[in-house]
């Protein structure tokens, strides 16, 4: 439940710090600051560092915690941004072939057309 706890935590502070309007003014335009991956995985690294003033989640302090975790709310971070957004759940469809389809035919995979020359 720990974890479960910090990804949260690290998901809502990385949305906050990369899409959040209240920080437009003093957020920098370099591209770090607008990637939610980039940011997540210092997220999770200064949450590590605050967690023994939290009883939420604790982690012990070594490097390689501080690694992992930051590694683990980057990720997640990442993929939650990508799957949820502003409105919802995101759900996109892409034009690209399926199994060896290709949507740019004429002809009908099916077998039904009439490929007979007259």
């Amino acid at each position: 439940m720990e974890l479960l706890y910090f990804i949260l935590c690290a998901f809502g502070m990385t949305t906050i710090l990369v899409y959040g309007s209240i920080f437009n003014r003093i957020r920098p335009n370099h591209h770090f600051f607008h990637c939610p991956m980039c940011v997540g995985f210092w997220v999770g690294v200064i949450l590590w560092s605050i967690n023994g003033f939290t009883e939420l989640f604790s982690f012990d302090y070594n490097i390689i915690n501080a690694f992992l975790l930051g590694c683990l709310s980057s990720g997640t971070s990442y993929t939650l941004n990508m799957i949820f957004g502003d409105n919802g759940v995101k759900h996109e469809i892409f034009n690209r072939p399926v199994w060896g389809y290709d949507y740019d035919d004429d002809e009908s995979d099916c077998g039904c057309a009439d490929t007979s020359e007259e």
